[in-house]
């Protein structure tokens, strides 16, 4: 199983169009995608406007499905405006 984090830092005022906008594309994934095993945002506790992407799937394929998909390519052109820099990406191979 291959499992992606991302950490995104969202511009203050565009926070509640971003996370309107990642719930969409998250209802898509997970009706779409059949190699996806888990997608979740989470706002961070900690350091403010900031945001983890938690995901699973099941083999490279699906992660590149994931990345061709109209609905991903959408929403990150949408997504990318509300950015506050680049995200910072982690590829994780799991172990259990």
């Amino acid at each position: 199983m291959i499992c992606i984090l991302a950490t995104l830092k969202v511009k203050k005022e565009k926070e509640a169009l971003f996370e309107k906008t990642f719930i969409e594309l998250s209802k898509n994934v997970r009706e779409i995608e059949k190699g996806n095993i888990f997608y979740q945002i989470s706002k961070d506790r900690e350091v403010a406007n900031t945001y983890i992407v938690m995901e699973h799937y099941i083999d490279q394929e699906s992660v590149d499905i994931h990345g061709k998909s109209d609905h991903f390519r959408d929403a990150s052109k949408k997504l990318g405006e509300y950015l506050d820099g680049a995200p910072v990406i982690k590829r994780l191979d799991s172990i259990l």
